[in-house]
């Protein structure tokens, strides 16, 4: 009678002994693979592909977009460069020390201040965050945020070149923009919690070095701006070219609708600051009062800025602060529009 012995016990590694299962090769896609399949897809399409760009709606569209493509992308890429310089250079500590001691007075202060950032609503966000953290009163900081992206001089350079024969536009978008960023601080001020301000997280390049910052600094601004930049252009170029231009002097022929229509335009929008006068100029079927409301509320209030004031101060801050802003802006850019357009 024989004796089968047990196979001697093995250690448990906590690995299991099973062996891997290959990854099949044929079912991931990857992006040389993609770029392939789509340049052959162009390739056999090419003949109604030429057919639809050669058509003249296409041709139009083009035009505006590359128009407004080309007008802005200079101050977007100066407004990046500096807006990273002076926010990686320039300690955050330096503003509270300028600040007044009276919170009533360091809003207008702070409010003016923004000028000296010149850079997209894209920076003002984290900007403002330091300042907080860094103990200034949030008021001020707030007046700072909604300023800057809107009277420093990179935005209201291009607003002059992209509004040539109306200078007024210059001046009653710094007035209308100054006034509802020092109204919005004041009102939070006098009506604010601080239960409602989460204490923002730490910026994430704070700690590196001052070059690594100041490249990641730009990078993230161009990807984000640039992006909103060419949505935008393409947006005016659609309403410009495809949609009906009956639609349009319908809506701009009623001065109520004309107003809500652009300021729902530049929160759906998101463009950046330097670049929304360059799309506000092609909307020449509107009032300079709706364009003017478009680059008021545009730089104060948009889907971007809402999910960034979002992550940075709070939800319960943003669903408070920014419809106020939205309703404050849209008011404010009437009566302005009234007295100096």
């Amino acid at each position: 009678m024989s004796v089968t012995k047990a196979p001697p016990p093995t250690r448990d590694t906590g690995e299991d002994p099973r062996p891997a299962p290959r990854a099949e090769a044929g079912r991931r896609l990857n992006s040389p693979l993609v770029l392939t399949l789509l340049m052959l897809l162009v390739v056999l399409c090419q003949g109604p592909i030429r057919g639809a760009l050669g058509a003249p709606v296409m041709q139009s569209w083009m035009t505006v977009f590359v128009a407004v493509l080309v007008q802005a992308l200079p101050f977007l890429v100066l407004g990046v460069l500096l807006s990273a310089a002076i926010a990686v250079f320039v300690p955050p500590s330096f503003f509270a020390r300028a600040l007044p001691k009276n919170p009533a007075l360091a809003v207008p202060v702070a409010g003016v201040a923004g000028a000296v950032l010149p850079g997209c609503e894209c920076a003002s966000v984290p900007v403002a965050g330091a300042l907080v953290r860094r103990g200034v009163t949030p008021a001020a900081a707030l007046a700072f945020l909604l300023s800057a992206p809107a009277i420093n001089p990179i935005v209201l350079t291009a607003t002059a070149v992209a509004f040539p024969r109306d200078p007024e536009m210059v001046v009653a978008r710094l007035v209308a923009s100054l006034l509802v960023a020092c109204a919005m601080g004041w009102l939070w001020l006098r009506l604010g919690r601080t239960d409602l301000l989460k204490p923002p997280a730490r910026h994430a390049y704070e700690g590196q070095g001052r070059g690594a910052a100041f490249w990641g600094s730009v990078r993230h601004d161009v990807m984000h701006a640039g992006g909103f930049l060419v949505v935008g252009a393409m947006a005016a170029a659609t309403l410009k070219s495809v949609v009906p231009q009956a639609w349009l002097r319908t809506a701009a022929e009623n001065p109520v609708i004309a107003v809500l229509a652009l300021a729902a335009l530049a929160v759906v929008l998101s463009i950046c600051s330097e670049a929304d006068a360059f799309v506000a100029a092609s909307l020449t079927q509107f009032s300079l009062t709706a364009r003017l409301t478009f680059l008021v509320v545009g730089p104060m209030i948009d889907l971007k800025l809402f999910a960034m004031q979002t992550g940075t101060f709070g939800r319960a801050f943003a669903l408070r602060f920014a419809p106020a802003t939205l309703a404050l802006a849209i008011v404010v850019s009437v009566l302005t529009g009234w007295v100096m357009l």
